[in-house]
């Protein structure tokens, strides 16, 4: 996907929202980090629930339609990792091993 069709999701978006802009602005932030880190680590941030909030609030089906799997900073996601090279990662999206969800990056692995 291209900065531009981003930028239409986005205009799109703030144009048709309606409701609290503490959400598009989190809405907007998923997309715009997730250009950079790849759908795989944007759900491994976010519950299912945010992301389904997100996804409507963007008007998109899925973040798998408009982002990379796995970006160029990838690596630097605690989270990502943890499950990268693992058939684990769904396992935790959906909840069923616990205590790797995070939000945590760093600029170089191990740090």
């Amino acid at each position: 996907m291209t900065d531009k069709d981003l930028l239409a999701i986005i205009d799109r978006a703030v144009d048709e929202f309606n409701g609290d802009l503490d959400e598009l602005e989190s809405a907007i932030g998923m997309l715009m980090l997730g250009r950079h880190y790849g759908w795989r680590v944007m759900l491994l941030i976010h519950s299912p629930t945010t992301v389904r909030k997100y996804t409507k609030i963007l008007n998109i089906k899925s973040l798998r339609d408009v982002l990379p799997e796995v970006g160029v900073l990838a690596h630097r996601s605690k989270a990502w990792r943890l499950v990268e090279g693992t058939k684990n990662f769904w396992k935790v999206v959906r909840g069923q091993i616990g205590g790797v969800r995070s939000a945590r990056v760093t600029k170089t692995p191990g740090d």
